[in-house]
C-alpha cells in the first residue's frame, strides 16, 4: 500500500465538519481485501490489540487495507488520549485507490498517527515488529507538547461552549476569540487590554509593594539588596526571618521563605541570582499561602496552596516517598497536568537539612516532610479550594490589588493564617501580584471544587448577548461568483460596514486591495478575518480551497450557490460528475448557521435540493415567480427573490420589494440574464444578513459593469464603434451564457478572442469550440499562459475540433500569446461589429485593451 497526498482539513470540509487528515491509499489487487492476505488481521491485532472490529457482525464485504489504516490512525490517537471519533475511507474512480479521511484534535498528531498507521499496516503485512508502547507514547508526549495547556484550554473550552469561534494565532497559548472588528486576543492568561506596563509593573516586586501601600493593601516589608553582605544587612534592619527573591521573577523560581540564618541566607541569595540579578529581600510572614485570582476586578476563585511534602510510613525513604507520589497521573513534568511532578534538587536537599533529614531518611508513619518551602504548583506544591470560605474584606483587597496595578486577570498572593477574616486581623499582607498566572489550581484542585475561571475570562472579554462573530457570507457555485461577491460587498458597504472581501482577482479590505492573485481560497478567507478593520465578510469560495483545506470558518451568516454546471473542473480530485461537485459545493450550506440563510437558485434542481442540508432558512431566487418551488416556497411564508415586468421583486408573505432593473445598471435594463441571476442572489444574501432595504436599492443603482468596480466581468468598451466585450469565461455554461448576452447587442459582424484552461476535460473544451462555432463570424484562438499540465497546443487543437460542427465561423486565426491576439480582433473590427475577449491574464489584459482604446 501506498500513501500519498497527505492533506490537512483544517475547516468544514466535503467529509466532515471536524478537521481531518486525508490521504490517498494505493492498494495492489491482494490489498483490497484482507481475505486474501493469509493471516493479515491475526497479525494485525496481535501488535494492536485496541483495534477497532473490521466489520459489524454478520457481514462479509471485502476490507481493504486502506480502511486498516482509517482504523488504525483513527484508534492509535484515541488510545493516546485525543478525544476523535470520525473516519471514513472512499473508494475513488481509479480501481484500488482510495480516499482515506481521519479526525485530528492537534494536526502534529493526526499527521503522525497517520505515519503511525502506516507503520503498522505495513508491520502486519510483512510480519514484522511494531512497538506499540513507543507508538502511543510518541503520540501522547507530542500530543501533550502542541496541544493547549489547562489554563488557555479552559478559556478555549468556554469560548466554544458560547459559540465563540477561536484560532490559534502561534504554536504557543495566544489565541483569537471572534473575527474582524469584534476579535478579542489572549496570551495563556492574559488578555489584550491588559497594558504592557501593567505586566512590567508586576513584574517588578519592589514598585508593585510601592504601589499597594499606597493602595492600602497590607505587604510585607522590605528593599531591594545589591549583593549577599547588603542581604544580610536588610534582613537584620527587617528582622529575621526573611524571604529571599528575584525581584521580576515568577513560577516560585528563586524564591527562598524562612530564611533565619546568615549561612540559609548566603545559599538564598544565590539560588535567587540563579534567575535574575536584582535581589529583593521582605519579612516574612508565617502562614498560609493563599492564591486569589481577580478576572474583570471580580473574585473568581480563591486556592490554598501547599509546599511540595510527603508523608512518612516508617518504611520508605524520602526518596522512595517522592517517587510513590510522583507516580500519581495528575503529576506531570510540564504544565498541561493539573499537578507537577515534585522535584528533587538542591533545594530539596537543602529544605531536608534544614528539618534534620537526608534523601535516603526513613520519616517515622505520619511525619509530614516538606520537599520546599515555596508552594508553588510548578514546583510539585498541591492546591486546596477556597473560593466559598473568602471574607468580603480579603477578597476587596485583591481586588484592589488588582486594579491598583492595572491587570484585567490576575493572581493576587496572600499569607495569611486564614481567609475567613481580614488580612490585617492577622497580621498577614499581599506579598505578590502576577500577570498571566496560572489556572490549573482553580481547574482542578488538588482537593475541593474546580471553579469556571475560563467562563469568567471569556465572560470578561464578551457581554452575555455577545459572540464575537462578524457576518460572513459565502459564495460559490460553476459562475457567477466573483461578480455576486462584489456586489454583495458594495451593498454590504452602502450600509456603512467596513467589508472584508476574497476572490479571484484579490484580497479586499474597505474597497482597497491587499492582495493579488486568486485569493478565493481558506488562506486569505482567514486573513480576512484576522483584520481588525472588517465589520462584515464576504468570501468568493472555489473548489479548490474546500478540496485542500476546508472552510476557514466554522459558520456562515449567508451561503450562496449560483449554479451547478459541468464544465467546472469535473475530473480533478476525484470530482468526476455533477453529482460529485453539487455535493462538494453543498459544505457552505451545511455550515450555515441556526440562525443563518441559503440562498439558492431555484431554476437549478441540484442547487435547490440542497435546501434539506441548510440548518437554517432558505431563500430561493429564478427569473420565473411561476417557477414550482419558487410557488410553493412563497406560499409557505418563505423568501423568494425574482423578476417580475422589469422590476426586481423580494417577497415574504405580506411583505414586498420592487426594484426597477433599468435602475440596475449591471443588467443593461435587465437583458442580460447571467448578470440579473447575479444580482438577485447579491439581493437576496444582503436581505438574509440583514441589510436595510434603502442601502440595497442605493448600491443596485451604483454598481456598474466597468473594468474598475468588475474587471474581467462582462466589461463593455468601444473601440472605433464597435463594441468590445471582456470576460472571464472559462468553461462551456459561461460561454453560452456569454453568447445569449451578447446576442441582446446589435452587430454587423461578431468575433470572439478565446483560449482554453487545461484543467477541464477534453469534452468541456471542445464544447467550447462548439458553442463559439454557432455565435461568431471570425474566430481568434490563443494559447494561456499556464497550460495547466496539457502539452504545448493540445487545447488549441481541441479548440479547433469543437469549431469544425460550427456553422457560423468562417475564418480562423490561431495566434501564440493573449496581447498579440487581442490585437488581431481588434485591427479586424469595423463600426457596428462586436468583439468578445475572453481574458486569462485579467488585470495585464485589461491594461493592454485599456491602452489600444486610448490609442485609437
Amino acid at each position: 500500500m501506498e500513501v500519498s497526498r497527505i492533506r490537512a482539513l483544517r475547516g468544514a470540509n466535503l467529509w466532515s465538519h471536524h478537521t481531518s487528515i486525508e490521504a490517498i491509499a494505493t492498494c495492489t489487487p491482494d490489498e483490497c481485501n484482507i481475505a486474501k492476505l493469509a493471516g493479515f488481521e491475526a497479525r494485525l491485532r496481535d501488535r494492536f490489540p485496541h483495534i477497532s472490529p473490521l466489520q459489524p457482525n454478520g457481514h462479509k464485504e471485502a476490507i481493504a487495507v486502506s480502511y486498516v489504516l482509517e482504523l488504525a490512525a483513527l484508534g492509535l490517537q484515541a488510545q493516546a488520549g485525543c478525544p476523535v471519533t470520525f473516519s471514513r475511507t472512499t473508494q475513488t474512480v481509479e480501481p484500488g485507490v482510495f480516499q482515506v479521511v481521519v479526525e485530528y484534535t492537534e494536526e502534529a498528531v493526526g499527521r503522525l498517527a497517520l505515519k503511525l498507521a502506516e507503520e503498522l499496516c505495513d508491520a502486519a503485512l510483512h510480519d514484522k515488529p511494531f512497538d506499540l508502547i513507543a507508538a502511543l507514547d510518541q503520540l501522547r508526549e507530542l500530543d501533550e507538547d502542541v496541544r493547549l495547556g489547562p489554563s488557555t484550554g479552559s478559556i478555549v473550552h468556554a469560548a466554544v461552549a458560547r459559540n465563540i469561534p477561536y484560532r490559534r494565532l502561534t504554536d504557543g497559548s495566544m489565541v483569537m476569540f471572534g473575527w474582524g472588528s469584534k476579535q478579542r486576543r489572549i496570551q495563556a492568561a492574559e488578555i489584550d487590554r491588559t497594558s504592557a506596563i501593567a505586566e512590567a509593573i508586576a513584574q517588578n516586586k519592589q514598585l508593585t509593594k510601592k504601589l499597594l501601600a499606597a493602595a492600602g493593601v497590607p505587604v510585607p516589608g522590605g528593599r531591594a539588596v545589591d549583593d549577599a553582605d547588603d542581604a544580610w544587612a536588610a534582613a537584620c534592619e527587617i528582622g529575621l526571618p526573611v524571604v529571599v527573591k528575584p525581584q521580576d521573577g515568577n513560577q516560585g523560581k528563586g524564591v527562598t521563605v524562612n530564611v533565619t540564618t546568615r549561612e540559609q541566607l548566603n545559599d538564598a541569595y544565590a539560588a535567587a541570582t540563579e534567575f535574575r540579578d536584582n535581589i529583593l529581600v521582605e519579612r516574612y510572614i508565617p502562614g498560609n499561602d493563599f492564591r486569589l485570582l481577580v478576572v474583570g476586578g471580580k473574585l473568581v476563585a480563591a486556592a490554598r496552596r501547599d509546599p511540595p511534602q510527603v508523608v512518612g510510613d516508617g518504611k520508605l525513604s524520602v526518596r522512595e516517598l517522592v517517587e510513590q507520589v510522583n507516580k500519581d497521573p495528575r503529576r506531570g513534568s510540564g504544565h498541561a497536568t493539573s499537578l507537577t511532578k515534585i522535584r528533587f534538587d538542591d533545594i530539596a536537599l537543602a529544605s531536608l537539612a534544614s528539618q534534620g533529614y537526608t534523601a535516603e531518611s526513613i520519616p517515622t508513619k505520619g511525619q509530614r516532610v516538606k520537599l520546599r518551602n515555596n508552594a508553588n504548583l510548578s514546583t510539585g506544591g498541591s492546591a486546596t479550594d477556597v473560593t466559598d470560605d473568602v471574607h468580603p474584606e480579603v477578597a476587596a483587597r485583591a481586588v484592589a490589588a488588582a486594579q491598583m496595578i492595572g491587570l484585567d486577570i490576575c493572581g493576587v498572593d496572600v499569607v495569611c493564617d486564614s481567609v475567613l477574616k481580614p488580612i490585617e486581623e492577622q497580621g498577614g499582607g499581599v506579598v505578590e501580584v502576577n500577570a498571566a498566572p496560572g489556572l490549573r489550581m482553580h481547574l482542578s484542585p488538588s482537593y475541593g471544587k474546580g471553579r469556571a475561571v475560563g467562563e469568567a475570562i471569556i465572560g470578561a472579554m464578551f457581554a452575555d448577548d455577545e459572540d464575537g462573530r462578524i457576518p460572513v457570507v459565502a459564495v460559490t457555485g460553476t459562475n457567477g461568483k466573483t461578480t455576486t461577491v462584489r456586489l454583495i460587498a458594495h451593498l454590504f458597504t452602502q450600509s456603512g460596514l467596513r467589508v472584508g472581501m476574497t476572490n479571484t482577482d484579490g484580497v479586499y479590505v474597505e474597497g482597497k486591495r491587499i492582495d493579488t492573485g486568486d485569493c478565493s481560497g481558506p488562506r486569505s478567507a482567514r486573513n480576512v478575518l484576522l483584520h481588525p478593520d472588517v465589520d462584515a465578510a464576504v468570501f468568493e469560495t472555489a473548489r479548490g480551497g474546500m478540496l485542500r483545506e476546508g472552510l476557514a470558518f466554522d459558520r456562515c451568516k449567508v451561503a450562496v450557490i449560483t449554479n451547478i454546471g459541468s464544465g467546472d473542473h469535473l475530473g480533478l480530485n476525484y470530482i468526476t460528475t455533477v453529482e460529485d461537485l453539487a455535493v462538494l459545493k453543498r459544505v457552505i450550506v451545511q455550515n450555515v448557521a441556526d440562525s443563518g440563510v441559503a440562498v439558492l437558485n431555484a431554476a437549478d434542481p441540484i442547487v435547490a435540493g440542497m435546501a434539506e442540508n441548510c440548518r437554517g432558512s432558505v431563500t430561493y431566487f429564478a427569473h420565473d415567480r411561476k417557477q414550482p418551488l419558487m410557488t410553493t416556497h412563497r406560499a409557505q411564508g418563505g423568501r423568494v427573490v425574482y423578476v417580475d415586468g422589469g422590476n426586481l421583486v423580494a417577497r415574504e408573505g405580506d411583505f414586498q420589494y420592487k426594484i426597477a432593473l433599468s435602475e440596475v445598471p449591471i443588467t443593461h435594463n435587465g437583458s442580460i440574464n447571467f448578470q440579473v441571476e447575479n444580482v438577485m442572489a447579491a439581493v437576496a444574501a444582503s436581505w438574509g444578513a440583514g441589510i436595510a432595504w434603502e442601502h440595497i436599492a442605493a448600491g443596485l443603482k451604483t454598481f456598474g459593469s466597468d473594468a474598475e468596480t468588475v474587471p474581467g466581468r462582462f466589461n463593455v468598451f468601444s473601440y472605433r464603434g464597435a463594441t468590445v466585450i471582456a470576460d472571464y469565461g472559462h468553461n462551456p455554461d459561461a460561454i453560452a451564457a456569454l453568447v445569449q448576452a451578447a446576442e441582446t447587442m446589435p452587430a454587423a459582424r461578431r468575433s470572439i478572442v478565446i483560449s482554453g484552461a487545461g484543467d477541464r476535460r477534453d469534452e468541456d473544451i471542445r464544447q467550447q469550440g462548439v458553442l463559439v462555432g454557432d455565435a461568431f463570424d471570425h474566430v481568434v484562438l490563443y494559447q494561456d499562459q499556464c497550460q495547466r499540465g496539457r502539452e504545448d497546443g493540445e487545447v488549441v487543437a481541441l479548440l479547433r475540433d469543437g469549431l469544425t460542427t460550427g456553422k457560423r465561423t468562417t475564418s480562423v486565426d490561431d495566434i501564440r500569446g493573449e496581447f498579440l491576439a487581442i490585437d488581431t480582433a481588434l485591427a479586424k473590427l469595423a463600426a457596428g461589429d462586436l468583439c468578445l475577449i475572453l481574458v486569462d491574464q485579467i488585470d495585464e489584459a485589461l491594461s493592454h485593451l485599456k491602452q489600444r482604446i486610448v490609442e485609437a
